[in-house]
């Protein structure tokens, strides 16, 4: 990112934006678009022209009523990480100018034509990503790093990555695969072919499962990462790896809890690593700048059509990332 340029050009910056925001507690009938004025930056913040906004499945828990149904909260503004760019920079930001192709990331209220960002937020888009892509490029990516780095997979370790085709598990594998670790990663039989072009080495889950990875892995399994939070990913992890220290869990929370494993994420009880995440971000952007590190999105759905794109993640058998499109 440039020097600082204190002002956009005539007018950028400045306008109503859409937005989407959850009215109630519930499912996707109660998201509904909203229009406001953006206001100026204030000093160590920036105006995004948002382009893409990744969703997640924290979003949907957000006002779903699994964080809590505390009206107060009400009307909740949706979305953790987007990709833009500045059209207007506060007084006091550094290293950021108007123009910048820019992810933000951790954020509120990313699903949105133009946001008001913390400087500190943002960091430079990989060019050869398209906005979709950079939109879905962080939070998965963060997530996956967070569970891996608990989990102290590295060289020469075999790692068993349970949910190896979702978002985060896409991430898992190719992030796990850079730090020379050899990966099993459970999924769907019709995702096979292609988990084995990221260098994993699938296998189907289901009744049967450690006997199917001791096959694999006869010399035994030194990590796993539950990126589905299912009773048998977490079963197989325990029954496969010796050290409890090296099992992670994104979404088992009160099974991981009881079992004594690393439990993370936005969860009850959950480690959320915040300074991990952070500095995955850009290291994450640089593994991406190089081509070392793909985001797949499974789907493109325009704002107004974000209930379209909660149903759809609801459903928890997407391959990819789930994106909006300004």
């Amino acid at each position: 990112m440039g020097g600082r340029n204190p002002s956009a050009p005539d007018g950028v910056g400045e306008g109503m934006s859409r937005y989407v925001v959850a009215t109630a507690y519930g499912g996707p009938e109660v998201l509904a678009l909203s229009d406001e004025e953006v206001g100026p930056p204030r000093p160590d913040e920036v105006v995004v022209a948002v382009r893409a906004a990744g969703v997640n499945p924290a979003d949907v828990k957000s006002y779903s009523g699994a964080f809590g149904t505390d009206r107060a909260q009400l009307p909740k503004r949706l979305g953790l990480e987007a990709a833009g760019v500045v059209v207007e920079v506060g007084e006091a930001a550094r290293r950021v100018s108007v123009g910048d192709e820019v992810v933000a990331y951790r954020i509120s209220g990313g699903y949105a034509e133009r946001l008001r960002v913390p400087t500190a937020a943002l960091v430079p888009k990989p060019a050869n990503l398209d906005w979709a892509e950079a939109a879905g490029l962080m939070l998965t990516g963060a997530t996956a790093f967070h569970a891996l780095t608990v989990a102290g997979v590295g060289q020469g370790d075999t790692v068993v990555v349970h949910g190896g085709s979702g978002g985060v598990g896409l991430m898992a594998v190719q992030l796990a695969k850079i730090s020379g670790a050899r990966v099993i990663a459970t999924a769907g039989g019709t995702r096979h072919d292609f988990l084995r072009g990221l260098g994993a080495e699938p296998v189907v889950y289901g009744r049967g499962l450690a006997g199917r990875i001791r096959e694999l892995a006869p010399h035994g399994v030194d990590a796993a990462t539950d990126l589905v939070g299912t009773d048998e990913a977490i079963d197989v992890s325990l029954e496969l790896v010796a050290n409890r220290h090296r099992i992670v869990t994104i979404a088992g929370f009160e099974r991981g809890a009881q079992a004594g494993i690393n439990v993370l994420g936005g969860g009850p009880g959950a480690d959320p690593g915040t300074d991990i995440r952070n500095a995955a971000r850009p290291e994450l952007a640089d593994l991406a700048s190089q081509g070392r590190l793909r985001v797949f999105v499974a789907a493109r759905y325009p704002l107004d059509q974000v209930a379209e794109a909660h149903r759809q993640i609801m459903t928890g058998h997407t391959s990819g990332k789930i994106v909006l499109e300004t």
